[in-house]
């Protein structure tokens, strides 16, 4: 198959190409005003005028050419150095092959699985959506509403409050990572976060007292989780949860795991830098993956690997950043310091699920890529790359496993083979 070489900055880019026969594509398209990452009332991309949807058909033999679609995080393009290489499998099978995309906290969507009939397919699509948006109503800090908003406005009450079982899973895993990685992942970086988005807009750095102010409020140790009553606990006023590192992780491994509910064993869902595989399309050893190894801004360098049962995430500083004073500040922030990142970096991650892949993503991007790789080296399951480029010249880190993963040409691992 050929690999895909169209010139750009880390898009995650998705090429198709129908197996011989008939491919169907069925895209869903919906508008709305909420979305989780997006403040109501801001465009979200790929959804423009009324919903609609459709279905296409081509006839046997004729020639398609790639259709590429990036992936938007927030109001920037979140771009990562690897390009997903759908592939379908081997002619001589009943399943077809189906895409779903529709927009869902604040970025595309996306569906690719193998599926015996459109019913099937289009019934375990929607059931998968149904599950991303309920989660969006537990897990978004931008809905007033939800279950998270409804548990930050309780800081400093001294009232516990109990938990869905969802939200108790994504701060469980997110205090064990501010524990393994000492306070670089942190979800309580929320009042951080809040000044930063302001500081985007105005173009104008928090000011140090400001930072000390709202230090109070952060620090993962002020969230207090109890396993007996399944509750938590914000000790300080004014804290402000933030899952967007790991929120929008969890979210795709249960929209893959509703797809298996629904009897489809290949699929994939990808969400912006995030995305979980299940089993390899029939045919093929994995899902095929281009990985950039030495140039942050050129995509000719670049090696494939093959995954299955496993979660890719990637964090990174291209778009996502806000130039002040001659300065470049990412949209990752530091929750010690409360400052954005200042490094040009991106950060690859493979994990046995993507809620790992995601979080770790972030964690190194914080850690720096040595501390980051040493600490992801202890954690079984997780394999990382990371390019930074702090001066003039670009610097490639990668795990032994991420090294492994990389000199397996031709072959697939899966979530067992990274616990080696």
């Amino acid at each position: 198959m050929p690999r895909v070489r169209e010139p750009g900055f880390f898009q995650v880019k998705i090429a198709m190409k129908p197996p011989s026969g008939m491919t169907k594509r069925i895209q869903h398209f919906s508008s709305g005003s909420a979305h989780w990452g997006r403040p109501p009332g801001l465009p979200v991309p790929g959804a423009s005028g009324p919903a609609r949807s459709g279905t296409l058909r081509e006839p046997a033999g004729r020639r398609h050419c790639p259709t590429f679609f990036k992936m938007r995080i927030s109001e920037s393009i979140f771009t990562c150095l690897l390009w997903v290489l759908f592939s379908t499998g081997a002619s001589a099978t009943s399943l077809e092959r189906f895409e779903f995309s529709r927009p869902e906290m604040g970025v595309p969507f996306r569906m690719v699985l193998y599926a015996r009939s459109s019913e099937q397919a289009e019934r375990a699509s929607q059931e998968a959506f149904k599950r991303v948006e309920a989660l969006n109503q537990i897990l978004s800090d931008y809905e007033y509403d939800s279950e998270l908003s409804v548990l930050s406005r309780s800081s400093g009450s001294g009232e516990p409050q109990v938990l869905s079982r969802e939200l108790w899973h994504v701060l469980s895993r997110s205090q064990e990572m501010a524990r393994e990685t000492d306070g670089a992942f942190d979800v309580t970086v929320g009042p951080f976060v809040s000044v930063w988005r302001k500081a985007r807009r105005e173009r104008t750095l928090p000011s140090p007292e400001k930072l000390v102010e709202l230090k109070q409020s952060v620090g993962h140790h002020l969230l207090i989780l109890n396993p007996k009553t399944r509750s938590a606990l914000l000790k300080a006023p004014r804290m402000r949860l933030d899952l967007g590192a790991i929120a929008k992780g969890f979210v795709v491994d249960e929209a893959l795991r509703v797809l298996k509910k629904q009897g489809i064993r290949s699929a994939l869902v990808a969400a912006a830098g995030d995305l979980a595989v299940s089993e390899a399309p029939v045919g093929k050893k994995g899902w095929e993956i281009a990985v950039g190894k030495h140039d942050l801004l050129s995509p000719s360098s670049s090696s494939v690997m093959s995954i299955k049962n496993q979660g890719l995430a990637t964090s990174g500083d291209l778009f996502q950043h806000v130039d002040i004073q001659g300065k470049r500040y990412s949209h990752i922030l530091n929750p010690k310091t409360g400052m954005g990142l200042t490094d040009h970096s991106l950060v690859t991650v493979i994990a046995k699920d993507c809620i790992t892949a995601d979080s770790w993503s972030t964690a190194i991007s914080v850690m720096g890529p040595k501390p980051g790789i040493s600490a992801a080296e202890q954690h079984a399951g997780v394999a990382a790359y990371v390019l930074a480029k702090p001066g003039e010249t670009v610097e490639a880190t990668m795990s032994e496993r991420f090294k492994q993963l990389l000199n397996k040409p031709g072959s697939s691992s899966d979530s067992s083979e990274l616990h080696r």
